[in-house]
């Protein structure tokens, strides 16, 4: 029997876009040889969402009572679901409802664990301010998972509940959602493949800050932590004991003598570096 697919939008103050979001999600659900349902999680909206929710027939709506993040709305919306596949997307109107076929038939074709929508279609819509952020989070997340990470932060993607739920306990409240399941999934020897969609304006006036990417960036150094501390402690170690043994080897040619702080900077990358494998190896076996 086929799996049941649970789509889940969260939902602030989406008014103006949500409900041609919704007519166009049930017109691609109907194309599909599977049980589904539609859950949005409106996370304490200002506005009239919750109205246009109600008026939409077989959706299911979940709300917040204050606000309280993106990744808290999904997390909301997959501990209610009852599907063994999540599909997550936005309401603001940006993921055309057109790729759900494609999604749905790449993760039956191939048996993964998540098929993400890679903004990389036709037609993509990126603010021109957010480019060099989105290229630095993209470079941080390939060297974290030691691989082609070609879009971390979709929020066009589907994948098995099992793996939302292992990793339940990670998952920010705020934006970093989609971010945190990716390198979770990479990082732990899960399958993950990407297909190409399109990205469009969005409807409606965007949420996210300068303050965001900056809690990307911070998130992104937690993780490396948590799943690859090699990755962060490796190069630190490394460079100190090289620093250390060529500062050494400088007064040692220089003067016959070595003084202490090549010494102490040798020592400390050494530390550093035995110190990662530790944290490497504890990584690795918790992940199992």
């Amino acid at each position: 029997m086929a799996e049941k697919l649970s789509v889940i939008i969260p939902a602030y103050n989406e008014e103006k876009g949500i409900t041609d979001v919704l007519e166009g999600i049930k017109s691609e659900l109907k194309k599909l040889s599977r049980k589904s349902e539609i859950i949005v999680v409106d996370d304490g909206s200002g506005d009239r969402t919750t109205e246009a929710v109600k008026k939409a027939d077989g959706v299911r709506l979940i709300k917040h009572g204050r606000n309280m993040g993106y990744g808290s709305s999904l997390k909301t919306g997959i501990k209610s679901s009852d599907g063994e596949w999540i599909l997550i997307t936005d309401a603001d109107g940006t993921y055309p409802p057109k790729h759900i076929p494609d999604l749905v038939k790449k993760m039956e074709e191939g048996g993964y664990d998540m098929v993400v929508g890679a903004r990389t279609g036709k037609h993509v819509h990126v603010p021109l301010a957010r480019r060099p952020a989105k290229w630095m989070l993209g470079k941080m997340a390939n060297y974290v998972a030691k691989g082609k990470v070609r879009d971390i932060n979709s929020g066009m993607r589907i994948f098995r509940k099992e793996l939302a739920m292992k990793y339940f306990n990670l998952f920010p409240p705020g934006f970093s959602f989609t971010s945190t399941i990716t390198l979770a999934a990479f990082c732990n020897g899960y399958s993950v493949v990407y297909i190409p969609i399109d990205y469009m304006k969005r409807v409606g006036k965007s949420t996210m800050r300068f303050s965001n990417f900056v809690g990307f960036v911070n998130l992104m150094i937690k993780l490396a932590l948590y799943f690859r501390p090699i990755r962060v402690f490796g190069p630190i170690g490394t460079l100190l004991i090289l620093g250390g043994m060529l500062w050494g080897l400088y007064q040692f040619l220089l003067s016959a003598n070595i003084a202490q702080m090549p010494v102490i900077m040798f020592l400390s990358g050494l530390q550093i570096f035995l110190l990662g494998l530790i944290a490497d190896a504890i990584s690795a076996t918790r992940s199992n």
